[in-house]
């Protein structure tokens, strides 16, 4: 168990020291505000899908791993599910005074807000944060599995994630829905693993080494928005310490208990897929939080103090909660 936690923590001190190259280039003015919205996109359009489609090349086809990469996409699903749940029992709109006793409620905050909080509960950053320490830790095969949770991310977070952040807007865009960095990803690795096949090298090359971008580029993102947050105006509200709390600690152990359940059903359920989808379940709020509350007038403050915040305490409670994983599956 310790040999785990040392491990992970590790290769999260990896992340966050690219997270403080980042968090440089801010202060020293090396990228700006255009540059980095630059290499957001360019991580989105093009690296994400080359990790996803990279981790399926790697892979030969098997039934048994078919059915692994079935069950990573039903706990994926249930991981969503869980979180959606926790976030509505805990987080509920109160009527009359302000709560007190250390209840989470929403009495007298302004409009948006309680989407905010509810989605930063149910939304992990699988992608930015969850995809390198898969890859750091698990290898493709961390990333093969963590595949999944990344499309179930994008399919849940642009329906159901639009309705909790806005209160029933129909304002869901049927493409962003099916053409998204996770899906485009999985549609064009998935022929690679189903059929075992290896792409010319002229293509197979160029596609691993986008995908070597994924972990600097998207940690460097990361710490760039780190040093633009103000937290100040955040961390006066107590309910935000409740929801980092359910995100980081309470939602990916739902996820693991559930994981053990599952085991207990399928004993020769897949250590790795386990341990990726315990990790994605364990990544901070989603960047996602703060685009789709600027994109819907939504709480923009709120959204960037918890990603911001959840990020810098993710350094705390990634690495036991993984670890824990880690010894669980016997990885």
């Amino acid at each position: 168990m310790l040999d785990n936690l040392l491990l992970v923590s590790k290769q999260v001190g990896v992340l966050f020291v690219l997270m403080a190259v980042g968090c440089l280039c801010n202060r020293c003015r090396l990228l700006n505000g255009v540059a980095i919205k630059g290499v957001t996109g360019l991580l989105m359009l093009i690296v994400t899908p080359c990790v996803i489609i990279h981790s399926f090349i790697q892979q030969r086809f098997s039934p048994s791993l078919l059915g692994d990469l079935g069950w990573a996409l039903a706990v994926a699903v249930f991981a969503h599910v869980i979180g959606s749940a926790i976030a509505f029992v805990c987080l509920r709109r109160a009527r009359g005074a302000r709560p007190t006793g250390g209840r989470l409620g929403e009495a007298s905050l302004p409009d948006g807000r309680l989407g905010v909080l509810r989605f930063a509960v149910i939304f992990s950053n699988a992608g930015f944060m969850g995809l390198p320490l898969e890859y750091v830790i698990l290898g493709v095969d961390g990333v093969f599995f963590g595949a999944m949770y990344v499309v179930v991310f994008n399919l849940v977070c642009w329906t159901w994630g639009v309705a909790v952040m806005c209160r029933g807007t129909k304002a869901t865009n049927l493409r962003s829905i099916l053409v998204n960095p996770g899906t485009v990803g999985v549609a064009l690795g998935l022929p690679f693993f189903l059929f075992s096949m290896n792409p010319p090298e002229v293509v197979g090359r160029p596609i691993q080494m986008l995908a070597d971008l994924n972990t600097p580029l998207a940690m460097i993102m990361v710490g760039w928005y780190l040093a633009e947050a103000d937290l100040r105006p955040v961390l006066c509200r107590g309910v935000v310490y409740g929801v980092a709390a359910l995100r980081l600690l309470v939602v990916p152990l739902a996820v693991i208990g559930a994981l053990v359940g599952l085991r207990a059903c399928v004993p020769t359920l897949n250590p790795v897929m386990a341990v990726a989808i315990a990790t994605a379940a364990s990544a901070p709020v989603a960047a996602l939080t703060t685009v789709i509350a600027a994109r819907f007038d939504r709480d923009v403050t709120t959204a960037t103090g918890l990603v911001s915040g959840t990020t810098l305490l993710s350094i705390l409670t990634m690495p036991p909660i993984v670890g824990f994983a880690l010894w669980l599956f016997g990885r």
